[in-house]
């Protein structure tokens, strides 16, 4: 597995290099998976904190939705503007390879952060999708088997649980359900996974969904939120049937919000990324392929788990994403 010591020492290594040959004149563009995220956000500013320190610029140009249509076109105009080098969330694996593949062919150095195009292993010669020079992200197989382990844990080893997700076709919360499926399946066999349910980033249908799989398994466990909203419904719909103390709700991403149901209790845990460091790293490899050095096809960044024990710690408050 990518770990997040062996990930900075690389793109220290990397920053440093290119150092000596800083130019003022370099812009990058970040387009995110959508621009009204916290994530995202705190992604942001981390890539202007290392645009900061290389003296070069870094725009940040997205659509107010997680969708490739709207991604498509926000793409087209920032190739358009001829930036010397893209970060990009690709909102879709399969759909935004086509998109991106106009700005390889124009020239425009391509990066992939937090999801990826095709099967994410770039510069292999190997798929459609494998000409970007880079995806930088967390380990979202090893954090979906992370919330696994806290959920099994809570529960008791056993029972009734199931995993919120967006749909289908998003690298990154494929992976994450992926894991968490994974390691129960290895190692907790008495925890009954059952199909999961797909609500388009909606958290009012992630609510309602739990309503209905309640209504099926009563004594239903646990649910694991993939995403922000979808955690965000799972924890209103467990809410709202009166569950909170018998349904074990773990979050993938840490925004406000999720800390202060977390606080209260009707969230019990939340697996946080580290957005900014993906955006720091992204624009210090971009910046390393323009001024000459190579990049690692992969760099991946850690998790820190926030739970009720530690969610005021001052060393936790620091991985909270901005809003």
């Amino acid at each position: 597995m990518r770990n997040l010591i062996k990930s900075a020492a690389v793109v220290l290594a990397l920053g440093g290099a290119g150092a000596a040959q800083a130019q003022d004149d370099i812009t990058i563009t970040l387009v995110p998976g959508l621009t009204t995220d916290a994530f995202y956000i705190t992604m942001n500013r981390g890539a202007q904190a290392a645009a900061e320190a290389l003296g070069i610029t870094v725009d940040f140009q997205g659509a107010e939705e997680f969708d490739p249509v709207l991604q498509t076109p926000v793409l087209d105009a920032v190739i358009a503007r001829g930036p010397d080098a893209i970060l990009i969330a690709p909102t879709d694996s399969t759909q935004m390879i086509e998109p991106l593949r106009r700005a390889s062919e124009q020239g425009i150095p391509v990066i992939t952060v937090d999801t990826f195009i095709d099967d994410g292993k770039y510069q292999d010669g190997a798929g459609d999708g494998d000409f970007p020079l880079s995806y930088i992200a967390s380990d979202n197989v090893g954090g979906g088997r992370m919330a696994a382990r806290f959920m099994a844990e809570a529960i008791g080893g056993k029972g009734k649980v199931y995993v919120s997700n967006v749909r289908p076709g998003i690298s990154t919360t494929d992976q994450r359900e992926e894991g968490f499926k994974a390691e129960m399946a290895e190692n907790f066999p008495d925890v009954e996974v059952l199909d999961t349910q797909y609500n388009e980033n909606d958290a009012s249908l992630a609510a309602s969904q739990f309503q209905a799989v309640m209504a099926r398994n009563p004594d239903i466990a646990g649910v694991f939120g993939a995403n922000l909203f979808s955690a965000i419904g799972a924890g209103n719909g467990v809410e709202g049937a009166g569950k909170a103390d018998e349904v074990t709700v773990i979050a993938f991403d840490a925004p406000q919000s999720i800390v202060d149901n977390i606080s209260t209790g009707l969230v019990d845990a939340a697996i946080a990324q580290h957005p900014a460091e993906i955006g720091y790293f992204g624009v210090m490899a971009a910046y390393a392929h323009l001024t000459g050095q190579s990049v690692p096809t992969t760099i991946g960044t850690g998790f820190t788990v926030i739970n009720g024990d530690n969610v005021n710690d001052e060393d936790i408050v620091k991985f909270i994403y901005s809003e």
